[in-house]
């Protein structure tokens, strides 16, 4: 005798990956502004290179970028704040995009391939976007997982 239980398709017996995934997206945010955020403090002259000459006070403007960075991974860690979090560093994103911009237009000032310069703007549509993804409310839930 056949069951309902016996039709349903394969792929929702399947286990569901999406926390996965979205553990993997948050891993992979907490680690690039981790380490960047780090960077600012450590290699705050290579920083301020790529900084726009019409960004006033460009090594405040790393430092500040840097504390940013680093408030925002550690965010994205607490469950109460992931989701804030997840929006600062979209923002932060953004506005750092000048720099990228900047590096590509001068690409002769960087000791960096110029495919590099170019792959890094579409990347970065990549990472806006696994930032909103990964920190978002789980629907049906009003607290970020």
């Amino acid at each position: 005798m056949t069951t309902n239980h016996d039709l349903e398709p394969a792929a929702s017996q399947a286990p569901d990956m999406m926390p996965i995934l979205k553990r993997t997206g948050l891993i992979v945010v907490f680690l690039w502004f981790a380490f960047g955020g780090v960077a600012h403090f450590a290699l705050t002259e290579l920083e301020m290179s790529i900084v726009p000459p019409v960004i006033p006070w460009p090594r405040a403007a790393v430092l500040i970028s840097g504390v940013f960075e680093l408030l925002g991974a550690a965010g994205i860690l607490i469950p109460a704040t992931r989701r804030a979090a997840g929006i600062g560093l979209f923002l932060l994103t953004i506005a750092v995009t000048p720099a990228n911009v900047y590096m590509l237009q001068h690409a002769e000032l960087f000791n960096a391939p110029r495919w590099v310069l170019i792959a890094r703007l579409p990347f970065q549509v990549v990472l806006l976007a696994v930032i909103l993804w990964s920190t978002a409310s789980r629907p049906g839930n009003s607290s970020p997982r």
